[in-house]
């Protein structure tokens, strides 16, 4: 096989004076000036990510722990149920 689709999920948000995003679930970061700079890097990083597991021969292994269903060139995540923000309240001493 010459190509591979991989789909994932990115998450973006701010971080002192930089914007973080993170592919899921392949759990891959990265950083920009702004969130478009952050999402470029982001994927350069799950690129060369991607193609060292495939240099190496851990690509199958890689996919399979983070969920994905592979079929004639395309890797698809798991599906997600909801993506929500929720708060904890503890007893600080």
């Amino acid at each position: 096989m010459d190509s591979l689709n991989i789909e994932f999920t990115v998450h973006v948000w701010p971080e002192g004076s930089q914007y973080i995003a993170h592919a899921m679930p392949l759990d891959v970061m990265s950083a920009g000036n702004t969130p478009d700079e952050a999402k470029k890097a982001l994927d350069a990083a799950v690129g060369l990510f991607l193609r060292t597991a495939s240099d190496i021969g851990t690509l199958q292994e890689v996919l399979e722990e983070c969920g994905y269903q592979c079929d004639k060139g395309t890797c698809v995540g798991p599906a997600w149920i909801a993506i929500e923000r929720h708060t904890s309240m503890i007893g600080l001493s």
